[in-house]
């Protein structure tokens, strides 16, 4: 009994003893050391420089555009605007940004229950309507009262494409901004006119050709240089339009490759001589000369405004123009005559509230769909550069769809 209690007893006396706990002074020291030091304060000039800053830079916004950048230009060119309109032209951009919202808004919300698929299908390949126009002078208050009219007609203007052949073309970049200040969010291109007139005037070699003849027939030719035009509408620069064109674009053409309404204020004998037109009917063996006798009397095609499918167009009908150009002496006969006896029975002739008139009354402008105005002290007249413009009797309709600020951007 004893020796076990010894033995016990000395595994006991030789275990491990526990280490004091330990205990946290931090608390009992009365502060706490920081491991970094505050940041400095910082001195006022500096806090009163930086303000300074910030205002600098939120007036630099209000100063006036100097230069911009063409949106199709792949290198971002910079190009100075004109000073004359450098300044007017930026605070229209930001009035415009706002009123062409505000417009937006209540065109898409009048028509928000149309169906702007089913009407894609109708209008071509790509879903738009293409809208081409030519000038041969420039005045851009044209061009802005074409567009403006012809958006706020349609129903879906977010599919309307302008096309506007202008002199200097892709060159005139200030021209494409001043439009695009305007229309912001339209589709909208300017094109130039070299291409064109080198295809008339190769053709015309050796010919005798009126020179103000080039916007004649430059819609016939313009497909063949911009072939993504299988379809589209030439409406004449000088012209305010009032019907939806998506519905013209839709007009089935059957068989024939140009609609056009009829203009029965001009008749086939005020452009050509009948006894001339006789003889080389005898004459001539031609496919485009008519195999029976020409209607003297009758109506002859607006050019105002077409419907052309370039798919179905003729490949002999610029070699028609030509002809009859030659043989018709152009110098001594009426304008238009060669186009006229080109497109004869080669055209479907268009529902007559497409035909182009000279309003002369409130009533007569709210119905009718295409209306011919001057603008006064135009550089362009109706039909080029050489006439000097008179006011029609519609007076002073295009300025509803031209504001004076607008007038005196274009104008500038």
């Amino acid at each position: 009994m004893s020796s076990s209690y010894q033995s016990s007893r000395s595994s006991a006396t030789h275990r491990r003893a526990a280490p004091p706990p330990i205990v946290n002074n931090t608390a009992s020291s009365g502060s706490v050391q920081q491991d970094v030091d505050p940041a400095p304060t910082p001195r006022p000039i500096f806090q009163f420089l930086g303000f300074g800053f910030i205002l600098f830079l939120v007036f630099l916004q209000f100063l006036p555009a100097t230069h911009f950048r063409h949106p199709s230009d792949p290198l971002r060119t910079w190009t100075p605007f004109d000073d004359s309109t450098a300044g007017i032209l930026f605070l229209f951009f930001l009035f415009s940004q706002a009123e062409y919202s505000c417009l937006k808004l209540l065109q898409f919300g009048a028509t928000s229950d149309g169906n702007s698929s089913s009407a894609a299908k109708n209008n071509g390949e790509d879903g738009m309507v293409h809208v081409v126009s030519w000038m041969d002078c420039l005045d851009l208050r044209l061009l802005a009262v074409l567009a403006n009219s012809t958006l706020l007609s349609s129903r879906y203007p977010h599919l309307v494409f302008f096309h506007f052949f202008i002199p200097k073309g892709n060159e005139d970049k200030v021209s494409f901004f001043k439009l695009k200040v305007l229309f912001p969010h339209s589709n909208l291109e300017i094109h130039g006119q070299e291409e064109v007139k080198e295809i008339i005037a190769t053709a015309i070699s050796g010919t005798q050709f009126a020179g103000s003849s080039f916007v004649e027939v430059a819609p016939f030719i313009i497909p063949s240089v911009h072939q993504s035009l299988t379809k589209f509408i030439y409406i004449s620069p000088n012209i305010l339009m009032k019907g939806k064109v998506e519905d013209l674009i839709g007009t089935a053409l059957s068989n024939y490759a140009i609609g056009a309404a009829e203009d029965c204020s001009r008749k086939l004998d005020m452009f050509v001589n009948s006894n001339v037109l006789d003889a080389i009917q005898r004459s001539a063996s031609k496919p485009w000369v008519s195999e029976t006798p020409y209607v003297k009397n009758t109506c002859t095609p607006d050019l105002s405004v077409l419907l052309i499918d370039s798919t179905k167009l003729d490949g002999d009908f610029v070699d028609a123009f030509l002809w009859w150009s030659k043989v018709l002496n152009l110098n001594e006969s009426g304008k238009n005559s060669a186009i006229v006896l080109a497109l004869y029975n080669k055209y479907l002739k268009l529902s007559n509230s497409w035909s182009v008139t000279l309003a002369t009354s409130s009533e007569m402008i709210n119905n009718t769909r295409v209306i011919r105005y001057d603008i006064p002290n135009s550089v362009c007249s109706q039909f080029g550069s050489g006439a000097t413009p008179q006011m029609s009797g519609n007076g002073n309709i295009w300025k509803h769809y031209l504001s004076p600020m607008s007038d005196q951007i274009l104008g500038s």
